[in-house]
């Protein structure tokens, strides 16, 4: 059995590991409530201007197609993995990086595939496969929207001159703290509207043309749905941080618990032995 130094040592060393996740846990609850906010306020918007572009793409003649709804051959695919820049969130940045590897092994076997990457932790792991073309750790240092559309304008611009033939984000949607899902979108080409999905415009006169119309929307659409991704994946970050350091926490104050059972029985036993060696002492001098 230990010594009762060691096992003191252990339960020093547990307690200040169990104080570390205990603080950052609640840190990450209180930056999950911001972020939270922000991607719950942020979703009808997206989701509307989605609509209303899928609404209006519908109504457009077939001829008159956006550049950025290009459908070609794929032989050249560009994937845009966002993660984190610390670790100590579960799996959160390790679910993003099996599906960047499920999607250059299985859906774009054989293909021409590269990375951007947004996230440190993305990046160290990605970057050694040789396909990382560019990684942007400064985008969480303050995000916001205008550095968000430098990025998706970026995006664009390699997707219309060309050098993709197609361009896929992957990031983790916020269900809940507990909860975020890998979610992999299609950025471009736009995907056409499924008439199922798609609601009469009625009978609206459009100023200017819709023609025009759908070209204005179609950056503003893609800008706000990288930024979506972004939200998601901050939001996402903080609410797997606080589960997994929770999860740390107690299993630290198991573990605590446990050495102080372990200490207080090599204690007892040092004491019985103690008594043990005074009593056979006593008996051999009275003897």
């Amino acid at each position: 059995m230990a010594n009762l130094k060691e096992i003191r040592n252990r339960i020093s060393s547990v307690g200040s590991t169990m104080q570390i996740t205990s603080a950052m846990k609640m840190v990450s609850a209180a930056k999950l409530k911001k972020a939270q906010d922000a991607i719950t306020a942020m979703r009808p918007y997206s989701e509307k201007l989605t609509e209303l572009l899928q609404n209006l793409s519908a109504t457009l003649d077939s001829d008159s197609g956006s550049k950025y709804s290009d459908q070609r051959e794929v032989n050249k695919v560009l994937v845009v993995a966002i993660t984190s820049n610390r670790g100590l969130a579960g799996a959160f940045n390790s679910n993003i990086i099996k599906e960047a590897r499920r999607l250059v092994d299985g859906s774009f076997a054989g293909k021409q595939v590269d990375f951007i990457t947004l996230g440190k932790k993305g990046n160290d792991i990605l970057k050694k496969t040789g396909k990382v073309v560019e990684n942007n750790n400064a985008i969480f240092d303050d995000l916001s929207y205008d550095a968000t559309a430098e990025i998706a304008e970026k995006l664009m611009e390699l997707f219309s001159n060309g050098s993709y033939d197609k361009i896929m984000v992957i990031y983790n949607h916020f269900k809940n703290a507990a909860t975020q899902i890998v979610t992999t979108e299609q950025f471009l080409p736009i995907l056409p509207p499924e008439a199922s999905e798609t609601k009469s415009t009625g009978d609206y006169i459009f100023e200017p043309s819709k023609e025009e119309i759908v070209e204005g929307l179609i950056p503003k659409s893609l800008k706000t749905q990288l930024f979506k991704g972004l939200r998601d994946s901050v939001a996402s970050e903080h609410g797997a941080r606080m589960t997994a350091m929770h999860k740390a926490t107690d299993n630290a104050t198991e573990l605590r618990d446990a050495l102080k059972l372990q200490y207080n029985k090599a204690r007892q036993a040092s004491i019985t032995n103690e008594i043990l060696e005074i009593v056979g002492g006593a008996e051999a001098l009275a003897g």
